[in-house]
């Protein structure tokens, strides 16, 4: 659940009837806790944790048709946007709603998704002036003054330039150029020849070369502009980090003074690019991926004209194909959501209208959320959790034996230096610059999200010489996840998350600091994992270890690592131990803090006994499992370990627990059951 600004995160998926009996069941237990019906006790818990706490609902639970995976995550996501939905069908259906307000736009936004009549007659004519644009490139001269055009929009290949937080300057905002997007979601598409990623380009040519023939190609010409555009996008991808490399933010930090990125890549005049498309005069910038650049100007040098407008027109098709016509729209998700990750059927519109809004104008619709749905006992109570954990952690630290002092006292200065957020921001985002209009005021879906990608330029232009605003959120509240952001060394709770199986204030303990309380130690953990440990109190990217504290912490990460990369979901695919790492630290940290928390809370306010038949620290371990409780399509699988972070959840549910002391403790696991490791290979870092 890391979360960086300018990065991104995903998600779900079975059959309707089967699906809904799911869905139904979850959502009428009552009683708050475990739910000891999903258990399968006839498995003892010394073999199979994972299959002892959610067998039965593994065993009565299909993924829905329009899911890709499904557990208490998705169950959690889909009943928050239900209610996230209503209120927005609600706002829309509300005459006398002004149009000119946050939810007002955020109603007019969801209404322009949902007029698939207007967007079916337009077909391709919202794209035409571009591809038009596209058609009129004859060279490198051309080629920039439409890039320089688009940048405001977001771009339209090649390298992209935006604004954010300095790393090495928490309270600076700078200019950074990375690399231009590609149709595959992950570099190992491209460079790997694991039989997945061979099958998955040919089906990815095949996929251009259909979608190319909406916007005018002839069968033959869209089959070869198909193969240019995989060429191409091969050339652009094998230059750029590896998924292990990308995490290594010391290696995308690269400071250069316009005079430099010229050198590297001339063919670009980069003063003047910068100063079209609105950024002032500046020394330097960042440039994340030196050697793509270099590379680029090798494309550039070869003057493949064709190639260059096949993959513009590619790209500009690729990112709009949800905003066209119905047709268009299937088709992408065909390739995308079908056959790369295995879903049956389309999501429903208004819930796709929903991500759409929640990722636009997400804060809109969040003040409408908090009013109704988050309640102000659960803020409180998650408060005092918080600082519980965050307690348990600084005592974790100080009884760490292998830092030095001089690392723990940096170590406890970035804790104590920790920023928390919880449910909603106290200053919301100000969308009174955006224009987004109704289809009775001649708005559409695509002429409003270019709205929005201008309206974000904007602001983000106006950062420029300004301090980075701290108070600014990264997720909508009605969002389902949490996230650490290095730079501001902050932990981020949405309302969304703060709700069963992950959080109930009408729970026991146990089951609460085994849910949220090992998400928020998961958080804090992120600014002690392997990448996240890189940055100081300040949230700079600055060394404060040790020579021999980094070795000490490098070789358990790379136990840690080993550990994962022995899992093999499915034959022949294995979770990629290193690229999970930064996650499975957090898990591994996050329960260990929680755990201890728990135990604090407990010296304070007494052990309630047995619930359930389970002690308090049973109850702990069993709640962790649960919201793990996860089943996935082959295809999601494959897809999820080549370009997630995250581990599989049924490797979350019991992993982390193999190296915990207290797990063995509270279920009399000994040598010879399969839940054992031996103690001189459980892994302990924080």
């Amino acid at each position: 659940m890391k979360f960086y600004l300018n990065t991104a995160l995903a998600v779900t998926a079975v059959l309707a009837a089967t699906a809904t009996s799911a869905q139904t069941k979850e959502n009428k237990q009552e009683k708050p806790g475990i739910n000891l019906s999903y258990m399968d006790k006839k498995v003892r818990p010394a073999d199979d944790f994972f299959r002892y706490v959610n067998g039965t609902w593994v065993d009565q639970t299909e993924i829905p048709g329009d899911k890709t995976r499904w557990g208490s995550f998705d169950q959690l996501r889909e009943n928050t946007n239900n209610d996230a939905l209503a209120i927005l069908k609600e706002a829309a259906a509300n005459k006398k709603l002004a149009p000119n307000t946050d939810q007002g736009k955020a109603a007019n936004l969801y209404k322009t998704i949902m007029d698939t009549v207007a967007r079916n007659k337009a077909g391709i004519k919202p794209l035409q002036p571009y591809l038009a644009k596209i058609d009129a490139v004859k060279d490198i001269k051309s080629l920039q003054a439409l890039l320089m055009e688009m940048e405001p929009e977001g771009g339209i290949g090649f390298f992209g330039v935006y604004i954010g937080t300095d790393a090495k300057d928490s309270n600076r905002n700078v200019v950074s150029v990375s690399p231009g997007s590609l149709g595959l979601p992950d570099r190992d598409y491209y460079v790997s020849d694991d039989a997945d990623s061979k099958e998955k380009r040919e089906l990815y040519v095949a996929h251009v070369a259909r979608m190319l023939k909406y916007i005018g190609y002839k069968e033959k010409d869209a089959a070869i502009a198909a193969k240019q555009i995989l060429e191409l996008e091969t050339a652009m991808a094998q230059p750029r980090l590896d998924r292990v490399e990308r995490r290594d933010r010391r290696k995308s930090y690269n400071p250069m003074t316009v005079a430099d990125l010229q050198n590297v890549t001339p063919s670009i005049n980069w003063e003047n690019y910068l100063a079209t498309v609105g950024i002032p005069k500046i020394d330097t910038l960042i440039v994340s991926q030196p050697k793509y650049m270099a590379s680029l100007e090798k494309m550039f040098a070869e003057k493949n004209v064709d190639s260059w407008k096949a993959y513009m027109k590619w790209t500009l098709l690729n990112r709009a194909s949800g905003q066209l016509s119905t047709n268009i729209e299937t088709a992408n998700w065909q390739f995308y959501s079908k056959t790369l990750r295995g879903a049956l059927k389309e999501e429903t519109r208004d819930k796709n209208a929903l991500q759409t809004i929640n990722g636009t104008i997400g804060e809109a619709l969040g003040k409408l959320y908090v009013e109704k749905k988050f309640p102000a006992e659960a803020k409180a109570k998650a408060e005092v959790m918080i600082q519980n954990v965050m307690q348990a952690y600084e005592n974790r630290i100080n009884r760490l034996p292998w830092m030095a002092q001089s690392t723990r006292d940096n170590a406890i200065k970035k804790l104590r230096k920790l920023t928390v957020k919880i449910g909603y921001p106290d200053k919301w985002k100000d969308y009174s610059a955006l224009t987004i209009q109704a289809p009775k005021d001649g708005g559409t879906f695509f002429g409003n999200m270019k709205n929005v990608s201008r309206w974000r330029w904007q602001r983000d232009l106006e950062k420029l010489g300004r301090a980075v605003d701290k108070t600014e959120w990264g997720m909508a509240p009605q969002i389902v996840n949490a996230y650490f952001n290095p730079s501001n060394n902050e932990i981020v709770f949405p309302a969304g998350i703060l709700q069963p199986p992950f959080y109930d204030y009408r729970a026991d303990e146990a089951v609460n600091y085994g849910g949220i309380g090992a998400v928020i130690g998961h958080e804090i953990s992120h600014g002690f994992d392997d990448s996240g440990s890189r940055y100081n109190a300040d949230g700079n990217l600055v060394n404060w270890w040790s020579d021999e504290d980094l070795a000490q912490f490098t070789g358990l990460g790379g136990a840690l690592a080993d550990q994962y990369s022995a899992l093999q979901p499915l034959p022949g695919i294995y979770v990629d131990g290193k690229f999970t790492l930064g996650e499975n630290i957090g898990d591994l940290g996050g329960v260990n803090a929680a755990y201890d928390g728990l135990l604090l809370h407990l010296k304070k306010n007494g052990n309630p006994g047995l619930i359930d038949g389970f002690t308090p620290q049973q109850r702990f371990f069993i709640s962790w499992a649960t919201i793990w409780r996860t089943k996935m399509r082959d295809e999601a699988i494959k897809n999820q370990v080549k370009t997630d972070p995250h581990s599989p959840g049924m490797y979350r549910a019991y992993v982390p627990l193999q190296n915990v002391d207290a797990f063995y403790e509270a279920f009399g696991i000994k040598e010879g059951d399969k839940m054992y490791v031996a103690p001189d290979k459980r892994v302990k870092i924080w």
